[in-house]
């Protein structure tokens, strides 16, 4: 008895760091699982577009997507997967950290369409989600049905098409310190403005101003269910995706709400000029 009395004794500190550890990896989101040798977290994004339709050299969704899987695998311990619509064959990947949507308006996309049963399930498991554009918005048609669902987890929306402005103006930080603005500074930005956003429980991180209103472009949400949602309506022009700026602006929104830890200097997004090229147009058919 007194020897196993003994043994029980050695073995307490042990037992003790192993729960602290423990601890630590779910306080801050990511399990022993997740971990790298190296002690970085990994992570599984999943990055959804769609065929075009707009004009070449707008809402380039499927283009911009692998754009943001290359810059996004220059954290080490990321693997970015691009699908053309919601994924079937193969289906959605296992264990998924976050879904980035940059289609359609994604109330529709999401909680309508074939994947909408799986997406609610991994809203539920605390998946984090990021919007762009026009992605961020509901049809005004579908407000009533689709709104307080969609922006319980989004934490906002913009209702298509409720005042539009294209024009250039600077790009401000509301919250200069929060994760997705390290690494870049305020910029004159030309892009097409969503007017008269919708916020609920998001918190506006992305400013402009238009003429005689300021706009909020872009916001953040901690949801209750660990989940995060970072939203922007920036997104318009290809060629804003070709800014480095905006690149790691974009790219440390996914790695938050993926639960990642954003680099003090932000993302690391420097890829090929070559990859950075608007592509040709389409021959017409």
């Amino acid at each position: 008895m007194n020897r196993c009395v003994h043994v029980l004794l050695l073995l307490l500190p042990l037992l003790a760091s192993v729960a602290q550890a423990d601890e630590r990896s779910e306080s801050s989101g990511v399990s022993p699982a997740d971990r790298l040798p190296d002690g970085k977290p990994s992570a599984k994004i999943l990055l959804i577009g769609k065929a075009p339709d707009h004009p070449h050299g707008t809402h380039m969704y499927l283009h911009t997507q692998r754009l943001l899987a290359r810059c996004l695998e220059n954290t080490p311990g990321i693997t970015a997967t691009v699908s053309s619509g919601w994924p079937s064959d193969p289906p959605v990947p296992d264990d998924v950290d976050a879904i980035v949507l940059y289609a359609t308006p994604g109330a529709e996309f999401l909680l309508d369409g074939p994947g909408s049963r799986d997406f609610q399930q991994m809203m539920r498991q605390g998946t984090g989600l990021v919007t762009i554009h026009w992605a961020s918005s509901v049809y005004r048609r579908n407000l009533d049905r689709l709104g307080d669902r969609w922006m319980d987890l989004l934490g906002g929306t913009w209702v298509s098409n409720d005042g539009l402005h294209t024009g250039t103006s600077r790009l401000k930080q509301l919250l200069p310190d929060h994760p997705v603005c390290r690494g870049w500074e305020p910029y004159e930005l030309r892009d097409e403005f969503y007017l008269r956003p919708i916020l609920r429980s998001g918190t506006p991180l992305l400013q402009v101003t238009v003429p005689q209103e300021d706009v909020v472009t872009g916001w953040v949400l901690q949801r209750s269910d660990s989940g995060r949602a970072f939203a922007t309506t920036l997104g318009h022009f290809y060629d804003n995706f070709r800014i480095e700026a905006f690149r790691k602006m974009i790219v440390n929104g996914i790695l938050w709400t993926a639960h990642v830890e954003v680099p003090p200097q932000g993302a690391p997004v420097d890829i090929p000029e070559s990859l950075l090229k608007l592509p040709p147009a389409p021959k017409p058919q």
